[in-house]
């Protein structure tokens, strides 16, 4: 399969990286855009027989650091209250109501946090995948996921 091919394939579970990571919807779908595009500009740099998803995770999560970064410089903010919520549209009204419960108590955690819960419990990676896409020790993304799904059952009580 092209390589092309292979990330048109990828694109649900990177959107769904991105909102986890923007926490809003039209910086979910700029990240999206951005990561495509260095992606596709960058391909040569994938090795093929390795996965693409991991090289996407990790490329996106460079992209984020460095919009955090530019958006920090600038002083802006860049978390609307309300974002995030059109993530899982068509769903039941009920699975929706649930939806936004998961969306706000993830917002709530730590930027750390967040992205272990992203890529090991949303995503499905592995905690040597998502350790490497996060540049960190296994060990420290093991107390971090802990934490993050700690505070995640606190907030949403038996649901979760």
């Amino acid at each position: 399969m092209r390589f092309e091919e292979q990330l048109l394939d990828l694109l649900p579970r990177l959107r769904r990286f991105a909102h986890a990571l923007a926490r809003d919807a039209a910086d979910a779908d700029d990240l999206l855009q951005a990561s495509v595009e260095r992606a596709l500009l960058r391909r040569d740099q994938w090795q093929p027989g390795t996965r693409l998803d991991s090289w996407m995770a990790r490329l996106m999560r460079n992209l984020w650091i460095d919009t955090v970064r530019a958006q920090t410089r600038r002083g802006e903010t860049f978390v609307p209250p309300d974002a995030g919520e059109s993530v899982g549209v068509g769903a039941s009204q009920e699975a929706m109501v649930e939806l936004g419960n998961v969306g706000r108590a993830m917002r709530t955690l730590p930027p750390e946090q967040r992205e272990a819960v992203a890529l090991v419990v949303v995503e499905g990676f592995a905690y040597r995948e998502a350790a490497e896409i996060l540049e960190i020790p296994i060990g420290t993304l093991t107390s971090r996921l802990v934490r993050g799904r700690e505070a995640l059952m606190a907030k949403l009580g038996e649901a979760a």
